[in-house]
């Protein structure tokens, strides 16, 4: 994702190369004014394809498409705020459940709370692995000797981890750090720690109908296509620049859509998992009293970057 200062308009379209959608759109959009220009010298110098469009016709078309890149548009950032709402409550319950651990551990007990410290943080860095291309396991803290070997083996791991940071809470139970009362509380806060994994897994494994995707795609592929007979009588080879224009309007609406309605890639505009999972590892380790090697912790913060 692109970290950016909204209110700073130069330095962030100083940072537009630095989204692959922008590179990808403005190529479209020159193919657009190849085209375009081919089409206009015919007409022009050479009277052929001088195919008449009905202007009104020609504006009613564009309204119903504007309306359907609205609802795509919206139906494609509502996947995105979905999944960063998410991400933000999975940050409030890691936070949440070091906290009522910390209170409960004793101050001279480091065994557990390194553990703890641990293997919370490990689990939205692995969500973060299993929603996109695979658990990286050499960025996981090996809270003891062989867990990382054992998590290899496993096929779905935030629910191994969740697993095991349930087996961690029963053995403060039967060693009285914690009493039932304070694991019923501890419980409400570890759940979501799974329903924020399923949520996200919903998100990824439902995407936009492909026939309604194919559907908008082709309407713009027309739209575009024709515009230029809609033009050259009143614009002559102004028509160029108008058309491509348009194409990067109703272009880059859509790419926008398909980019953003999986939050959980490494696209520029994605949600940025990774520093994320690192700023959750940081207050984790701050809130159990528990160090931090300072190039860990200096990833939680990013500057005005692009971070996955």
């Amino acid at each position: 994702m692109i970290v950016y200062k909204s209110s700073d308009w130069w330095e962030a379209l100083r940072h537009l190369r630095s989204s692959g959608i922008i590179r990808l759109l403005l190529q479209r959009v020159l193919w657009v004014g190849l085209y375009a220009t081919v089409v206009t010298a015919l007409v022009t110098n050479f009277d052929r394809l001088n195919i008449a469009v009905d202007k009104e016709f020609f504006s009613f078309l564009g309204i119903l498409l504007s309306l359907l890149l609205a609802f795509r548009t919206n139906t494609a950032y509502d996947r995105f705020y979905e999944g960063r709402r998410l991400w933000g409550q999975l940050v409030n319950s890691c936070r949440n459940l070091a906290g009522l651990l910390h209170a409960r551990l004793p101050a001279t007990d480091a065994t557990h709370r390194i553990y703890l410290a641990g293997l919370l943080s490990n689990f939205p860095i692995a969500l973060d692995g299993h929603l996109r291309k695979g658990v990286r396991f050499d960025k996981l803290a090996e809270v003891e000797p062989g867990f990382i070997a054992q998590l290899q083996q496993v096929g779905h791991v935030p629910s191994r981890l969740a697993a095991q940071l349930q087996e961690f809470y029963e053995r403060l139970l039967r060693e009285e750090l914690i009493l039932p009362t304070h694991l019923i509380t501890i419980q409400r806060h570890h759940e979501a720690l799974l329903d924020v994994a399923g949520a996200c897994e919903r998100i990824k494994a439902t995407p936009i109908p492909f026939s309604y995707s194919y559907f908008i795609k082709g309407f713009i592929s027309v739209f575009v296509l024709t515009m230029p007979f809609n033009l050259l009588d009143t614009y002559q080879w102004l028509t160029v620049p108008i058309t491509m224009f348009g194409a990067y309007a109703l272009l880059g609406v859509e790419m926008i859509g398909d980019e953003i309605e999986d939050p959980f890639g490494k696209d520029s505009n994605d949600l940025p998992l990774t520093q994320m999972s690192n700023r959750i590892r940081a207050n984790v380790h701050e809130i159990l009293g528990v160090d931090l090697h300072e190039d860990i912790r200096a990833l939680a913060d990013a500057p005005y970057s692009v971070v996955f």
